[in-house]
């Protein structure tokens, strides 16, 4: 069968299907392997206490500043060329990363692996849209899309952790490098070329470029803040030039004949709500994963093996809590209920995770928090996609994840920085200090209680949602598989 015929809406699915998924798990393997290693990573390549976080952060920010922009040169420039070409700037940046003897290039080769996300993810989703029927075939590789990407957190650690235990921490770049080359080779094999795009619109260019600048100015100016000093000319500067250059980005979205984000999208606000809600959410995610590989490693001892496992619980609850705790949420409370309690569980999580920290424990009191975490965690990621296109048109519904996630990624990056310098607050950042194991549990503890709160406060952002009754939601089997299909019950 032609790779034309297999592209079709109604060709044999299975093949498409699976290189989609496997792509996907790439996507979100390279997004979690990296926790396990970050120990390892910062002793090895020289990262500060405070500096580490740009391994993760680097990648959000490169992501989520370029996730519009992607979307735009899917749909202009053709799926499967943008999802080929992100193929090869993951592998090229895997190498350069793994590579790296030195702080720098280990950030950059993160930005660009998360510039090649900003292409695979909305490749993928354009892919599955036009290459099978809508219906049931349509909705089970969304079924299968989504289980992968929630596999690459429990296959990201616990893979991680083998590689970095037994090969070392550039390891967790190169084992990106054949799935890179597996997945391109299907691309050829099972996607038909793109058709000439007749749209001779512009990208535009000037909106990606100042909201990838703000973004990073922002980010930056946080992670300094604590060793430059928070009044100090260098925080302050970077802090109000990346604000400017936000508010810059807006209002060269207001006047553009073809913005990245129009300006009437911010008017919806199930919209809205789920921009705001998941800022928060993400930036208390990434510091969990960030503080709990921080615990086990640096504080209990655990190896990079034996850290991964620990990781397992918590993502094995995650599925339980996007399968099942979800529909039945949905069904009962509908998605703002979803919203309120999934943000308050995460909260809670957090809170019971601080509580729980210490010099002398083992992994064990930890567990409630992680599954708690994990449970909440799982439930309320694809309510806050359901709650995105809640009032987008049809035609708007990829601009509206596209918002979404782009605030995932900027929330978690400023989220992780502004929790972890509370988490350094007490500690001599300077180089070569040593810091007693006491005061970096305190730290810890601090920024999971100062998260948990924060988490639970936005969690009071739901509300804007308007109340829906059971009968309205979207079915059950339709959350579970995550599909983009819009919900039948509009927000007011």
């Amino acid at each position: 069968m032609s790779a034309e015929a297999l592209a079709r809406p109604g060709g044999r699915p299975g093949p498409k299907m699976a290189l989609l998924a496997f792509c996907m798990l790439i996507f979100s393997i390279d997004y979690n392997i990296v926790y396990v290693a970050l120990p390892e990573i910062g002793r090895e390549v020289g990262f500060s206490a405070q500096s580490l976080q740009w391994v993760v952060s680097a990648y959000s920010v490169g992501l989520g500043g370029a996730l519009l922009l992607g979307g735009r040169a899917v749909d202009r420039l053709g799926a499967r060329r943008m999802l080929v070409l992100s193929l090869g700037l993951y592998g090229i940046a895997s190498i350069a990363g793994g590579l790296a003897t030195d702080p720098g290039l280990l950030v950059a080769a993160r930005v660009v692996q998360g510039l090649g996300g900003a292409l695979l993810f909305p490749a993928t989703l354009s892919l599955i849209n036009t290459s099978f029927e809508e219906g049931p075939v349509r909705n089970k590789a969304y079924a299968v899309w989504g289980t992968a990407g929630a596999s690459g957190a429990i296959i990201g650690s616990l893979v991680g952790g083998l590689l970095t235990n037994y090969l070392g921490w550039a390891w967790v770049f190169f084992v990106n490098v054949p799935l890179c080359v597996l997945a391109v080779v299907g691309c050829y094999a099972w996607l038909a070329p793109d058709a000439i795009s007749g749209d001779s619109r512009k990208f535009d260019i000037p909106g990606a470029l100042l909201a990838t600048a703000a973004s990073t100015l922002l980010v930056f100016g946080l992670i300094n803040g604590p060793e430059a000093g928070w009044g100090s000319t260098q925080t302050l500067t970077t802090i109000a030039l990346g604000l400017v250059l936000g508010a810059a980005f807006f209002a060269i979205e207001a006047k553009t004949n073809d913005p990245l984000a129009p300006p009437r999208l911010f008017g919806y606000r199930g919209l809205l709500t789920a921009i705001l809600i998941i800022f928060v959410f993400q930036g208390a995610i990434n510091t969990l994963h960030y503080l709990f590989f921080i615990q086990l490693q640096d504080v209990l001892g655990y190896s990079p093996l034996e850290a991964g496992l620990a990781f397992l619980p918590m993502s094995a609850v995650a599925m339980l809590g996007s399968s099942k705790l979800l529909p039945a949420v949905v069904k009962r409370w509908g998605v703002r209920g979803a919203l309120f309690s999934g943000l308050i569980g995460v909260g809670a999580s957090m809170i019971v995770l601080s509580l729980t920290m210490s010099t002398n424990a083992s992994f064990w009191p930890l567990l409630p928090g992680v599954l708690l975490w994990g449970l909440f965690a799982g439930m309320i990621y694809p309510a806050m996609f359901m709650a995105a296109g809640s009032d987008a048109a049809p035609d708007e519904q990829g601009v509206a994840s596209g918002l979404t996630q782009t605030s995932a990624q900027i929330g978690g990056a400023v989220g992780m920085a502004l929790l972890i310098a509370v988490a350094n607050a007490g500690l001599d950042l300077s180089e070569g200090a040593s810091n007693p194991i006491g005061d970096v549990v305190d730290g810890l503890q601090l920024s999971a209680l100062v998260g948990g709160i924060a988490a639970i406060a936005g969690a009071f952002l739901a509300f804007r949602i308007k109340s829906q009754k059971a009968a309205e939601q979207a079915a059950p089997d339709a959350v579970t598989e995550a599909t983009p299909e819009r919900e039948t019950a509009h927000s007011a």
